[in-house]
């Protein structure tokens, strides 16, 4: 009943997470998740957790995760902040830095708009370019600027000097560069950040390093963004990463050599699946995240997406404008890309 509602709750269209679909035999390629589990290390760490720690309050600035982080990305902890997840991280982000004007790509994260509409942030999205690149040129906001890199849902990754012609263009204001999907080919703006007062870099352990369950985010920036945060944070929720997530968060990030292998394994999956897409007729586009984004010309995208359903197959179609022929397929284990292709071969057939 909405008259219980306020009007901000009214007037919101909240963001549509991917299904997620339950049962035996199911491949789900639909909201990139990693194939693998978490390192032998990582679940050491969860089973030595000790349960009597969680009546206490966990650390508020991220005690351990806050540690291993800076460790990982080779930076002071001032420069660190922790939170349930990066979209959390991204909300506290959007509320701490951006009043008004805010600029970001037409075609990326669907949650860019809703934190706007929420906050009561105008802005304006840039188109991507015919080739579905981020035209980094034209990326300037009179009250600041988010991109993901790499762009989600198109999989295509600036190269770091376009991150850093972004960060010249708007010397004012705060760019944020979400890095979800970086692990898997794209290079990391983390370097710059002593270079640029204005670079916030938000990550997730969720792809990366296979804890989409856990929810576990981090920003990295100069002290005076990570400030900011923190105030934010601490108007919300002063506690928001709990204290078995820092530990075994702590954990992932402090084993590198594990999770650097499974992104080269997702990575050569991922060549051969787009290698296998395109001999089927595919126009796929180049993909440094952990999934592809391919349209097969002639065919609707909602109906293959239906034919892979009924085999147990979810990937994910967005209902837009430019965007609208084509599939976002998360890429999975060898045998789960094989068995997606049996299907495409058989939908064609």
């Amino acid at each position: 009943m909405q008259r219980y509602l306020s009007r901000k709750a009214r007037g919101i269209t909240p963001y549509k997470a991917g299904e997620q679909p339950q049962g035996s035999g199911i491949i789900k390629l639909n909201t990139n998740e990693n194939p693998y589990p978490p390192s032998p290390a990582t679940l050491d760490a969860l089973e030595r957790f000790d349960g009597a720690r969680l009546r206490l309050y966990p650390p508020p600035d991220g005690g351990e995760l806050r540690a291993a982080a800076a460790q990982a990305f080779g930076l002071p902890e001032s420069h660190v902040f922790c939170g349930n997840g990066s979209d959390e991280v991204l909300g506290f982000a959007f509320s701490a830095f951006f009043d008004d004007d805010i600029v970001f790509p037409d075609i990326t994260y669907s949650f860019y708009p809703v934190w706007a509409a929420y906050y009561g942030i105008s802005y304006t999205t840039v188109p991507l370019c015919d080739d579905f690149t981020v035209p980094a040129d034209r990326m300037v906001g009179k009250g600041g600027v988010v991109i993901a890199n790499p762009n989600a849902p198109t999989g295509i990754a600036l190269p770091l000097s376009g991150i850093e012609q972004i960060l010249r263009l708007n010397p004012d204001r705060v760019v944020i560069v979400d890095e979800a999907y970086a692990a898997f080919g794209a290079q990391s703006a983390v370097p710059l950040i002593p270079r640029y007062s204005n670079l916030l870099v938000t990550k997730t352990l969720s792809k990366s390093h296979a804890l989409a369950g856990l929810r576990v985010g981090i920003a990295l920036g100069q002290p005076h963004l990570v400030d900011g945060l923190e105030r934010i944070r601490d108007s919300f929720n002063s506690y928001p990463v709990d204290m078995l997530a820092q530990h075994v968060g702590a954990a992932a990030l402090l084993d590198a050599d594990y999770y650097d292998a499974i992104a080269r394994r997702i990575i050569s999956t991922r060549e051969n699946t787009a290698h296998a897409l395109a001999m089927l007729g595919f126009s796929v586009l180049p993909s440094s995240a952990n999934f592809l984004f391919a349209t097969l010309p002639g065919v609707s995208a909602p109906q293959l997406k239906a034919h892979l359903e009924k085999n147990h197959i979810y990937v994910r179609h967005f209902n837009q404008p430019r965007i609208k022929d084509y599939l976002r397929i998360t890429i999975g284990t060898d045998e789960q890309m094989a068995e997606l292709l049996r299907c495409i071969r058989e939908y064609k057939a």
